[in-house]
């Protein structure tokens, strides 16, 4: 996600340090006919121009027909199971994907066409210029951030996602009653988010520290592997206040 501007005092991260890395990895062929084919559908271009995003896509339709009354903005999809997977559990809510890797782009998007998806759009765009540019304050009804890089070693700690003044842009998006859904598997990193997130005064821990991990969200198959292999996983989901 391409960061802001030094000079702005509420930036996340300066714009000489990256939150994620773009990777090079080979699109199959499936996945190179879903862009094709499918992304003039769903991929939504990247707009500093349209500064409400969510009203913008208040006309689609979901699976039954009727208009979504509820958004929720998911930021570093990976290859979209997850995404996918909810936004079947909830077709009255219009899933926002934000992710640079193009193959991840593809295998949502074959998902999407596979389960007859209604309701999923994305933008191939860094999701902090997408924050900040396209998505109004208070239209936001959820956020997930599912496992995003840890960036284990100390020097590229400035690197990772989850930080104050990202948070705090991430909060007046949300709706009031609308929750911010993290999930990792590294330790050090789900305890930096727990005290990022509870310093956020507009947040509330919907838990006693971390939280269950909610039904929606699926397990992955690293995640079943760590798990196996005795490893941890946690949630936090805090609601805006």
């Amino acid at each position: 996600m391409t960061p802001p501007e030094d000079s702005d005092a509420h930036v996340a991260h300066p714009r000489a340090v990256r939150s994620f890395v773009t990777r090079a990895g080979r699109m199959t062929v499936g996945q190179a006919r879903a862009l094709s084919e499918l992304g003039p559908r769903y991929v939504l271009p990247y707009d500093s121009n349209t500064p409400d995003l969510i009203a913008a896509c208040a006309h689609l339709a979901g699976a039954g027909g009727q208009n979504h009354f509820k958004t929720v903005l998911e930021i570093g999809f990976g290859m979209g199971q997850a995404t996918a997977h909810i936004a079947a559990l909830k077709p009255d809510t219009l899933f926002i994907g934000c992710e640079v890797h193009e193959p991840g782009v593809g295998a949502l998007l074959k998902l999407v066409d596979a389960l007859q998806l209604a309701n999923v759009r994305i933008l191939q765009h860094d999701a902090v210029e997408v924050l900040r540019h396209m998505i109004a304050p208070g239209t936001l009804d959820g956020i997930h951030i599912f496992f995003p890089d840890p960036w284990p070693k100390k020097r590229h700690h400035k690197r990772r996602l989850i930080q104050p003044a990202f948070v705090h842009e991430l909060a007046l998006r949300l709706a009031p009653g609308g929750y911010l859904h993290c999930a990792t598997d590294w330790q050090p990193y789900a305890e930096q988010m727990l005290a990022v997130l509870s310093g956020e005064p507009l947040l509330a821990n919907t838990a006693d520290g971390y939280a269950p991990r909610p039904d929606y969200r699926p397990l992955t198959k690293f995640e079943l592997r760590g798990l196996r292999l005795g490893h941890g996983v946690w949630d936090l989901v805090f609601r805006k206040q």
